[in-house]
């Protein structure tokens, strides 16, 4: 064997017309020969990610009856238990700035304009919206200069930015949980076709709707156009990059194809039905595409942190996939009525379910001599514990990966009465070497995540 000190660039792109395709982390990213200090710096990154679901939990089939390593899996944390090793259920967090505090309503807004802030927002349906800077908007700055995409926002449920949405507070509040300053709201974006090529094609978004669908018809794929190049850079590979980048190229086609199908799909319907182009009919194939697409922009070193937002606060989608065909709001306000919070736990579980499917999803996807999930770290939960009574304290809250080994999850950890969310945060971002001393209503960190 010839060892000549070359390396791939870790930021090379294959390039083509209109497209513009990241490539995983490979071994022939780390240079031959290196030193430690120069393996260091090419090391596989840690990612961050957070998923918002709306509404609240039916807080009796959600929180473990005992902690610490061998505690049971309750009945909307089921389908997780597979992830044992991988996850942490933290209890007793609250989102004290998420209350009234003298504004009266709007329990739903303050909850997601304070889930990723900790900030109370000002109580206000015109243009002066004012809340904070979110933590995930912290780590796209850190990163900003290394990665394509700062963050990747996006959501599963469309929603006004503008207006009142609840009881007096912006539609901004309800529709976003992520902020780039106090009155600069991150919206998701919905289409799954848009935010595809946002991380693989070179769009140029001067040209009209109209000019984009022409040149995307005119490709048959991303991948298409950059065939050769991606010929000659995999001819130089060893077999184990061969094999992940055929993976990770077998992930974007397949991307690619259920998002033509959803499309296909959109073509039968009646013209005055507005639903946007890209988007599957059922949930679940909805929900399953918008993580594949955070798994391939984590994957490309695209960006090192993402939000998903499962539902918008207030949400009233029903879900007949999981047998349930009342509106999601109204069922949380159960009024302790079984068959109400029966219905509601079915919901809870099915979010679950799909959350499952994204943490399997990063844990196949192999990095180095690990895989994705290993190297995230993921927060799963709601700025809302009961619906019923729009409680704000002792939230629903997960915790996967472990960051490369800068936590130890598999456990469930009980937090003393009136633990700040945003305690969690000011750990996440010292794991993420982004150390502050102060988030949001932080009174310190939150301990035990590394203990094992």
């Amino acid at each position: 064997m010839i060892i000549t000190g070359k390396h791939l660039n870790r930021r090379t792109f294959l390039r083509g017309a209109g497209a513009a395709v990241a490539l995983p982390w490979l071994d022939a990213m780390k240079p031959a020969l290196a030193s430690p200090a120069t393996n260091a710096a090419t090391a596989a990154p840690v990612r961050l990610a957070f998923t918002y679901v709306p509404n609240g939990v039916t807080t009796s089939a959600w929180k473990p009856s005992t902690t610490g390593k061998d505690f049971e899996f309750s009945r909307i944390l089921k389908p997780l238990e597979p992830f044992r090793n991988e996850l942490f259920v933290l209890s007793g967090l609250d989102h004290h700035n998420a209350n009234a505090l003298g504004d009266g309503g709007g329990d739903h807004a303050r909850a997601g304009a304070c889930f990723l802030t900790g900030v109370h927002p000002k109580k206000t349906s015109g243009a002066d919206i004012h809340v904070a800077v979110s933590v995930d908007q912290l780590v796209a700055r850190k990163f900003d200069s290394v990665t394509r995409i700062p963050s990747l926002e996006l959501g599963c449920e469309d929603s006004r930015t503008v207006g009142n949405c609840d009881s007096g507070y912006s539609c901004a509040y309800t529709n976003s949980i992520s902020w780039r300053g106090a009155q600069t709201p991150m919206p998701p974006e919905t289409n799954p076709r848009i935010a595809f090529e946002r991380l693989f094609g070179d769009t140029d978004f001067s040209m009209t709707p109209e000019q984009r669908a022409r040149r995307t018809a005119q490709r048959k794929s991303i991948l298409d156009v950059v065939n050769s190049r991606t010929q000659r850079l995999v001819a130089d590979l060893g077999p184990a990059d061969r094999r992940k980048m055929d993976e990770y190229l077998t992930g974007i086609r397949e991307i690619e194809r259920r998002i033509e199908m959803a499309e296909k799909d959109n073509r039968s319907f009646t013209p005055d039905m507005e639903k946007p182009a890209g988007i599957p009919a059922l949930f679940a194939d909805y929900v399953k595409m918008m993580f594949d697409l955070q798994v391939l922009a984590f994957q490309a070193d695209l960006t090192r942190v993402s939000t998903l937002v499962v539902g918008r606060e207030g949400s009233v989608r029903t879900y007949n996939e999981a047998g349930v065909s009342d509106p999601h709001h109204p069922l949380s306000h159960h009024r302790n009525l079984p068959d109400n919070i029966e219905k509601l736990t079915k919901i809870n579980t099915y979010h679950t379910t799909l959350f499952s499917y994204f943490l399997q999803k990063l844990k196949n996807t192999k990095e180095g001599d690990s895989n994705l999930l290993d190297r995230s770290m993921i927060v799963y939960g709601s700025a809302i514990a009961d619906g019923n009574s729009h409680s704000h304290v002792d939230l629903p809250v997960l915790l996967a990966g472990s960051g490369a080994g800068r936590i130890k999850p598999g456990r469930h950890l009980q937090y003393e009465k009136g633990t700040p969310m945003t305690n969690l945060y000011v750990s996440l971002l010292g794991h993420m070497e982004l150390p502050v001393e102060k988030f949001g209503d932080s009174n310190g960190r939150i301990a035990n995540l590394t203990d094992l």
